[in-house]
């Protein structure tokens, strides 16, 4: 099986680093999506929605979307789990996946679009949508801040699939300059643990 990405965009990021968690190898193909190869009929055909990264299993099944490829390998090897094991864990983990993914990555992913116009060829960028999201963003980090203030990790006191997230929208969000205030000292503490990680460099 394989991957399809692109090694600069953070959603591919987050697949790689999950994986790199778990001590999976796996072929990574590198798609050029500046200049839309994501977008050709034969991708289009494995992956409807266009986006990356997507999973082609050995079979040509092809599975998008980077939460759903982080829990087919869940499933297959839940010896590591980075997607919680109770059911009270797994949910508070999925709770705050999704918070990280609609309050902060996708603000940042908006602002990224509607900003710089990278992908100007293919929507219409809306530069006062971009500068909202980018507050958006900001202002979710200082929820991410009290958050840590009282728990060691995003869901938790376990490492997880939300961590991984949150520290590739971190750093993504550097791109449009939207960092950490000085006073979140709580997220800068967890953004050093975190970030020293081995699978921080996937």
């Amino acid at each position: 099986m394989k991957i399809y990405e692109a090694k600069t965009a953070p959603n591919a990021r987050r697949v790689r680093m999950f994986l790199a968690e778990k001590g999976i190898d796996i072929e990574y193909v590198q798609l050029d999506i500046a200049t839309g190869e994501n977008l050709s009929p034969a991708m289009r055909a494995k992956n409807v929605t266009t986006k990356v990264p997507f999973l082609e299993l050995d079979d040509g099944t092809c599975i998008g979307e980077s939460a759903a490829i982080c829990r087919y390998f869940e499933e297959l090897y839940p010896e590591t789990p980075l997607m919680g094991t109770s059911p009270l864990e797994k949910a508070t983990v999925e709770m705050w996946h999704r918070r990280v993914e609609f309050h902060f990555m996708t603000q940042v992913g908006m602002c990224f679009q509607h900003s710089t116009g990278y992908f100007k060829d293919r929507m219409t960028p809306v530069p006062e949508y971009g500068a909202v999201a980018g507050q958006l963003a900001l202002d979710f980090m200082a929820v991410l801040d009290q958050r840590l203030a009282e728990s060691n990790y995003i869901a938790g006191e376990n490492f997880s699939i939300a961590d991984i997230l949150a520290l590739c929208t971190l750093d993504f969000a550097r791109v449009m300059n939207l960092r950490m205030s000085d006073s979140q000292v709580h997220l800068a503490r967890w953004y050093e643990q975190v970030s020293s990680r081995d699978s921080a460099k996937a």
